[in-house]
């Protein structure tokens, strides 16, 4: 019999079916290995809810790695966040709002010294009330 702990209250058992239909006990020799015997899989979770299924030998290898298969598909959302990344992201995106948000004054003369700079801030007020435009 082999228990294996899947999560915290849940249970795996794995267990070789050595019982008849009548409810006898099959004698199991160790020299004749021609029979193959089937085993009993059983899950639990400590309380009213248990699943069970009868696998042969021969298939037990496919169903271990179709069933790992499954159990490392769930245990993504258990994996521990990366809250300091997360923290990151979000100060970032504020941060692109609140630029968004705040108005970029247009400085210097339209024509002579200072011309390019003026033309600068003209293109990027531009740019940023097209970005506000297009977010909701």
């Amino acid at each position: 019999m082999c228990g294996l702990l899947i999560s915290n209250p849940s249970f795996l058992s794995h267990l070789d079916l050595t019982v008849t239909h009548d409810g006898e006990d099959v004698a199991m020799d160790s020299t004749d290995d021609s029979r193959e015997y089937p085993c009993l899989i059983r899950v639990t979770d400590g309380g009213d809810t248990q699943f069970s299924t009868h696998i042969t030998s021969g298939k037990l290898d496919k169903f271990l790695g179709a069933y790992g298969t499954l159990l490392k598909s769930s245990m993504n959302t258990l994996r521990k966040r990366d809250k300091k990344r997360e923290k990151l992201r979000t100060d970032k995106l504020a941060a692109r709002k609140q630029r968004l948000a705040e108005p970029i004054p247009i400085e210097g003369p339209k024509r002579g010294n200072g011309r390019k700079k003026h033309r600068r801030q003209h293109a990027s007020a531009y740019r940023k009330s097209r970005k506000r435009r297009k977010r909701p």
